[in-house]
């Protein structure tokens, strides 16, 4: 399963991506704004949104990738372990 996560703390990402594999998950992490998010999400099976720290541009940018795409988008306000792990627990399964 492919996963794209956008927001959550920087240096943060590499547990994000530990947890991703621990779930046979493979993940893109976005922490910083980027020109061109909106290409570089792709089309992969979940997006994860952490909302609370992520600018404003972004959330944008990722509610309209996911709607346009139908790709499945999962927000959260906590940028946690623990909540990446119990939204991937559900995603898979």
């Amino acid at each position: 399963m492919n996963v794209v996560i956008v927001g959550g703390r920087v240096r943060m990402e590499y547990r994000y991506r530990d947890i991703c594999r621990e779930y046979g998950c493979e993940a893109k992490i976005y922490t910083q704004p980027k020109s061109n998010l909106e290409y570089m999400i792709g089309i992969p099976d979940l997006i994860v949104l952490f909302t609370n720290p992520v600018a404003h541009e972004m959330v944008h940018i990722v509610k309209k990738r996911a709607a346009a795409k139908a790709i499945p988008l999962v927000q959260s306000s906590c940028a946690s372990c623990n909540s990446l792990r119990n939204i991937l627990a559900e995603a898979v399964g």
